[in-house]
């Protein structure tokens, strides 16, 4: 089952823009893990697969932009005491669910946790949509598959922060309609239990796009990725269970992100639905 969490922070003390990158956020998750398992810290800290989790940039309250936007993935200036924020945190593998839950379940609001030099205490964690945080949510992946429609053929996605492919040796930030449903579908086979085959990638389409590059930078490296949206329709002579397969995959972006350092705030995605797709159609 995949689980969207959203953790509300309260800074303690001045979090300076020096902590704010990916890198120190992957610190911060992997602190949590270790406080209930440190073997587990451990082994995601130094496992070199694919990850079973991801992680949103630090969003402010303040500047939180609407759901259907992009988020912010840079600070100009350090968050300074008591400014309310949030984080996401996907997990895509249960287990990995079930071994932090006394994480979950005896979260001391009174104890700090350290983002850098910064401290910072957790006042709640969201795993269900809320009218004001909508990237809470939890579905099973069977859920995911049953609900998907097996016939519509177009999708919008939004690419919330930058985004991009490993192409050979180097990234590429172009989302073609390969780079992200082979991303989405080699997680999904990894995680849900319930393998697709191959797609009918040639058949996919971008029919509609909006997007740009924008560039991560931190004392390590630059990052160059893609934010915004595009359409995708599938086109041909599809049978209904593989438009199915399809939707569901569009689905589940909203949990695995797609692309490079997603664990980093990277890749983060998800489909418009209703009127915000046809709008975009």
């Amino acid at each position: 089952m995949p689980y969207s969490l959203v953790l509300n922070l309260i800074p303690l003390s001045p979090i300076s823009q020096n902590f704010l990158s990916g890198r120190h956020l992957h610190a911060l998750f992997l602190t949590l893990v270790s406080s209930v398992d440190k073997q587990l810290g451990d082994y995601l800290h130094d496992s070199q697969s694919e990850k079973s989790f991801t992680l949103s940039p630090l969003q402010t309250c303040a500047k939180n932009r609407h759901f259907g936007q992009t988020l912010q993935w840079e600070h100009s200036q350090s968050i300074s005491v008591g400014t309310p924020c949030w984080w996401r945190i996907s997990l895509l593998d249960e287990s990995l669910f079930s071994k932090l839950t006394q994480l979950w379940l005896n979260l001391n609001p009174d104890q700090p946790w350290h983002l850098g030099s910064a401290d910072l205490k957790i006042t709640s964690i969201l795993a269900t949509p809320q009218s004001t945080q909508p990237w809470a949510n939890t579905c099973s992946y069977s859920q995911l598959y049953q609900q998907a429609s097996n016939s519509d053929r177009s999708m919008t996605l939004i690419f919330c922060t930058p985004t991009a492919f490993r192409q050979g040796k180097f990234d590429t930030s172009l989302p073609t309609a390969e780079s992200v449903f082979n991303s989405l579908i080699n997680r999904w086979n990894k995680y849900s239990g319930i393998e697709f085959g191959e797609l009918p990638s040639a058949s996919i389409f971008p029919s509609y796009f909006n997007i740009k590059t924008e560039m991560v930078a931190d004392s390590r490296s630059k990052f160059i990725g893609c934010v915004g949206k595009v359409n995708y329709r599938l086109l041909g002579s599809i049978e209904p269970e593989i438009i199915q397969q399809v939707n569901t995959l569009a689905d589940f972006a909203f949990y695995c992100g797609v692309g490079r350092k997603t664990p980093m705030g990277m890749g983060m995605l998800r489909r418009l639905q209703g009127t915000e797709n046809r709008k975009s159609s």
